[in-house]
This record gives C-alpha cells, sequence and structure tokens, in this order.
C-alpha cells in the first residue's frame, strides 16, 4: 500500500506488532481512521500463544500454568474493562485529539521515522510515569490493583484489566498531543498494550542482552510479586530503561508470590473492581482530620496518619513461601459447567463487537447487561457461593427468554438449539 493509504495488516505483521516489531514504513499512517485496530486483530494470536504456554509449561513441569477459576476470572475482568467502549469512543483518543485539534504548539511530520521513535519513547515513558503513579497514590491503585489480584501469573493474567484505570490514564498522555500527529499517537499506544501481554508468562526465563534495555517476562514478574523486595518495582511498559534512569528497578531474585499483599480473595468481577474504592470510601470516613482525609485519597496505599507518603517497608506481610492461593473447592462437574457457559458468553460478547453497529442502543445495553450478570454470575459459582445456584438459575431463565424474542444470536448459527439446551 502507498503511504498513509488503507492497507490490511497480514497475519504476519499482526504476530509482529505484539513484539513491537513492525517499524515505520509499515506503521505510518495520515490518519487516526487508518490506523488498524492491532488489539482486535491479534486476538488469535493471544488465544494461540495461551495454548502453547499451557503446552511448554505441562513439557517442563508437568502441571498447568495456572486454574480454572483464576482463569476465567482473569478473562472475564478483561472482557469486563472492554464493554465500555462498545459505548463509547476511547477517552484517550477522544482527549488527545481535541488537544491536538486545539492547543498544538507545532506538527510533526506524520510520515517521519523520526517521529515514529519519538513517539515509542514518549508513549512508553507517559505509561511508566502513570503506572508509578498506580501504585502510589491510594485513589489510582484502587483501581490498577485489579490487575494484580491474581495469584496465578500466566497470560491470561495480562487481560485482567481495571474498568475505570482508563479514565485517569489518559492525561498523562496529552503533553505529546501538542506536537505528535493522533494517528501515529493511536499506533503505539496500541502497540505498548500489546507488548506486554508476552511478558505474563513463567515459561521464560531470561533473554539476556535484551533484560538491559526491554521488559521482560523477569523483570514483569517482580512487578506483580508480593515478596517485599518486589513492592513498587519495575513499572516499565516495553522499555526497562526508566526503571534504571529512577532507581525503581528490581532484578528477579527470590521466588516471587503473586498477588495482593491483602488479597481481596474473590473471582467475582464486581467485586474485584469495587471492593478497594469501598475500602478507600470507608477510610476516609473513619479517618480524623480534613488533611489526613485527603491523604487517604492522594498519598499511597500503605499510607496511615504519622507514616510516611508510601507507608513503612516493615509492615508489608512477610512471604514464607507457604501461602496458599485463594481456591475455594467446587466439583469437577461445576467447574465444566462454568467453562461451557463461559464460551457461550465469549460467544455472544464477540457477536456483540462484530455487529453493534446494527443494533439499536436498546438492544445493545441488554447485551452488556445479561454479560455482566454472567460473569458475576460465573464469579460466584467459582466461590462456591450458597445463592450462586439461585442467580445462575436466574440467569438462564433470562437467557431463553431474550433468545427466543431474539435479542441475542450466536455466530454460529447452527449452535442455536445447543445455546437453548
Amino acid at each position: 500500500a502507498e503511504a498513509g493509504g488503507p492497507r490490511d495488516t497480514a497475519p504476519g505483521q499482526q504476530l509482529r506488532a505484539l513484539f513491537y516489531a513492525l517499524p515505520p514504513g509499515e506503521s505510518s499512517f495520515r490518519t487516526v481512521e487508518e490506523v488498524p485496530d492491532y488489539v482486535e486483530k491479534s486476538i488469535p494470536f493471544f488465544i494461540t500463544f495461551i495454548g502453547l504456554e499451557f503446552a511448554v509449561s505441562w513439557i517442563q513441569k508437568r502441571k498447568l500454568p495456572g486454574r480454572i477459576n483464576d482463569g476465567i476470572s482473569s478473562l472475564s475482568l478483561g472482557i469486563l474493562s472492554r464493554l465500555p467502549d462498545v459505548l463509547f469512543r476511547s477517552i484517550e483518543l477522544i482527549s488527545y485529539i481535541y488537544v491536538w485539534n486545539n492547543y498544538r504548539l507545532f506538527e510533526l511530520p506524520w510520515d517521519s521515522p523520526w517521529t515514529w521513535y519519538l513517539t515509542l519513547l514518549g508513549v512508553d515513558f507517559a505509561y511508566y510515569c502513570f503506572h508509578r503513579m498506580s501504585h502510589e497514590v491510594n485513589i489510582l491503585w484502587a483501581a490498577h490493583q485489579v490487575h494484580h489480584s491474581s495469584e496465578d501469573y500466566n497470560l491470561f493474567t495480562a487481560l485482567r484489566q481495571s474498568v475505570v484505570q482508563k479514565y485517569t490514564s489518559w492525561m498523562f498522555n496529552l503533553p505529546m498531543a501538542l506536537f505528535i500527529p493522533p494517528s501515529v499517537f493511536a499506533v503505539h499506544l496500541q502497540f505498548n498494550l500489546l507488548y506486554q501481554f508476552w511478558i505474563h508468562t513463567e515459561v521464560i526465563t531470561k533473554l539476556g542482552p535484551l533484560e538491559w534495555i526491554l521488559n521482560t517476562p523477569s523483570h514483569h514478574r517482580v512487578h506483580h510479586g508480593r515478596n517485599p523486595y518486589c513492592i513498587d518495582k519495575n513499572y516499565g511498559g516495553t522499555l526497562i530503561i526508566w526503571d534504571r534512569i529512577f532507581g525503581t528497578f528490581e532484578a528477579e531474585d527470590a521466588k516471587v508470590v503473586y498477588g495482593l499483599t491483602h488479597p481481596v480473595n474473590s473471582f467475582d468481577p464486581i467485586m474485584l473492581q469495587l471492593r478497594p474504592l469501598a475500602h478507600i470510601w470507608n477510610t476516609f470516613w473513619a479517618t480524623p482530620g480534613f488533611c489526613n482525609k485527603l491523604s487517604v485519597i492522594f498519598k499511597g496505599p500503605g499510607w496511615g496518619p504519622g507514616k510516611p507518603r508510601l507507608g513503612l517497608p516493615e509492615e508489608i506481610p512477610v512471604i514464607t513461601g507457604k501461602e496458599v492461593p485463594f481456591n475455594p473447592y467446587v466439583p469437577a462437574y461445576l467447574n465444566c459447567y462454568a467453562l461451557v457457559h463461559f464460551a457461550v458468553i465469549v460467544d455472544l460478547y464477540t457477536e456483540l463487537l462484530a455487529s453493534m453497529t446494527m443494533l439499536s442502543q436498546g438492544t445493545v445495553l441488554l447485551r452488556i447487561g445479561f454479560i455482566i450478570l454472567s460473569l458475576v454470575s460465573f464469579g460466584l459459582l467459582m466461590e462456591n457461593k450458597s445463592k450462586a445456584g439461585i442467580l445462575e438459575i436466574i440467569r438462564c431463565l433470562v437467557f431463553i427468554g431474550v433468545y427466543k424474542l431474539g435479542y441475542f444470536r450466536s455466530q454460529v448459527s447452527f449452535l442455536g438449539y445447543a445455546y437453548e439446551v
């Protein structure tokens, strides 16, 4: 394709996009409308790599890299985080384009390799700043902690995302809108996100000299650890150089224990999103003094009256190596049931994405509501909650009703009857 003209991304290009390996000549566009949806096009590779991770883990260790309940929870949070995009355009692009149109100081050429490389650095540095703030400011951490809530570490964890985090991250990119074209920014925003998918794994150990420059699985395992030496380290997205420059780098050492220092212990995606916010709300009203109340919101998660901004390191729980992940017992048939029904919801979700421009707003809202109800029900089932069965019966009856009325449909037409069964 000519520079700036419409083009399709071939499978090889889609694969290389996961590793930030598309050079300027292949990924420069004149307008935002021409920029491919690299994330959506990469979904088949997500699935492929997850399958490959399972195979390699089984060969290496004779065990799978995760659990059914945690994997479904991660995928549920990933779906939940994308549902607002069905209704609204990305706030990151909307805000960026607004600043570009009204306040830009000068315009770098969209087709210059130097603009491409500058944007690579700019987007990654903005991510480092936001990511670090998300760990050091309590109200931002309440959103970001969702990504850290898994006690497993695998490619499913990469998809575990917050619903509200994107509504605070956008402002860190705005300085670039003063001179970098939106089309170039839109490319790197996606590449920076995609790159971080493959580093969520334990099957890759060290990558030699690349460890000095790039964020790697080894570096990112440290970031997801709750060991004292792992806390608030390795914030980089694509590059690890920012952590080395600003003193937040830590190499992988003792075996990493994953998850939060104070686990939420839930597979309910709504609970995982809201419980930390509820904790801040309760702490805010229980803390005396106006300045202290503000500190609850804007200082670190470990802060308390009389403590440093980020809390006291000695209060971080000691890791013994005997920590047991949250894993309520459920019968094997219930795990199978949850897997089958979750697959149905994934099908309905992808069909919604494919057809949302042809649906009425009421139908879209109905489908989104049902998807959320289903994800919550699956989470409660995997927690073996006493009222989960009642909610699941209600969910299935709702499904039959709306499916018969034509508000739902499968991408694979012959599965209609099977879904009703």
